[in-house]
């Protein structure tokens, strides 16, 4: 069977690294890439994400896109199945998957209440919401946010139905 290349987006605290993680897990062959690890790598410099983003952050974002498909590229043409996890926010989710062209890919967004999402980043040891509102920023990605690929109200879903519903509904990647 041919690699795919699964990619999770939803806002801060939807669940994406775990459900990514327990999906790479599931499938024979796979690797769980972060692009947030792209936006670590730079140790001096980096501008955060914010409201008010300067320009510089924005063209670190780009960066850590561009880094990001180019990584799932090489794994996916060893033959490994790929799942890319990253915040994909509005006309960025699109732009992202015109990166990833030429792979089966398939969007997966998590879209958890704003309620749920609140919860989870209280609970949660890292806090992704530096200058950012929950419910404001889960209305505005909803909102932005092209309604492409496998849409997933996951409130009330665990990781492993999530990963279940995933691998059950993904059958035809978006383009290759």
């Amino acid at each position: 069977m041919p690699a795919k290349v699964y990619l999770i987006t939803g806002v801060m605290a939807s669940g994406k690294s775990t459900v990514a993680q327990r999906l790479a897990e599931r499938l024979p062959r796979a690797v769980h890439l972060r692009g947030d690890v792209f936006r670590r790598m730079i140790v001096s410099g980096r501008e955060e994400m914010r409201p008010d983003a300067p320009e510089e952050a924005l063209r670190q974002l780009e960066l850590r896109y561009r880094l990001t498909a180019s990584a799932a590229r090489g794994y996916w043409q060893a033959g490994f199945d790929v799942v890319v996890q990253d915040n994909y926010y509005g006309a960025m989710f699109a732009h992202m998957l015109d990166l990833l062209e030429g792979m089966p890919v398939h969007p997966v967004v998590l879209c958890p209440s704003a309620e749920a999402v609140a919860a989870r980043e209280a609970a949660r040891p890292k806090k992704g919401y530096g200058g950012f509102e929950v419910r404001a920023l889960c209305e505005d990605f909803l909102r932005e946010t092209p309604r492409i690929g496998l849409w997933l109200d996951t409130t009330e879903m665990t990781v492993e139905e999530t990963v279940g519903r995933i691998l059950s509904e993904c059958g035809q990647p978006l383009h290759e």
